[in-house]
């Protein structure tokens, strides 16, 4: 392992929200898997399908929370949309050497 994971979850939030495809594609295992409601499980293309859109569209991650715990990495941002809306989610990314091979996402709360 090269890199430490929690400065790879934050390159990779940065690298979407500047919509930096190739960076997030590097970060990305080519098995990885992508689980977000109403969505179970979906595989590399169908969250580039489903996300990519959204990229880089004026919203801004403010890191509330990054922690290590084994191979999967927390995080807990806040997001600002274009529209000014807020929310608060947490993610989970989960690790192979210094690739991501799955991300679950726990959509939290509007954030006033």
């Amino acid at each position: 392992m090269g890199t430490n994971r929690i400065d790879i979850a934050r390159e990779l939030y940065e690298a979407f929200a500047s919509a930096n495809r190739d960076v997030v594609e590097q970060r990305l295992s080519r098995d990885f898997r992508f689980s977000a409601p109403p969505d179970p499980l979906l595989d590399r293309a169908g969250y580039f399908e489903r996300c990519w859109p959204g990229a880089g569209s004026g919203q801004s991650f403010e890191f509330v929370r990054l922690v290590e715990a084994g191979d999967e990495v927390i995080v807990t941002y806040e997001r600002t949309q274009a529209d000014g809306r807020r929310g608060r989610n947490t993610e989970i990314l989960t690790f192979d050497g210094d690739e991501i091979v799955r991300a679950e996402v726990y959509f939290g709360w509007n954030v006033q």
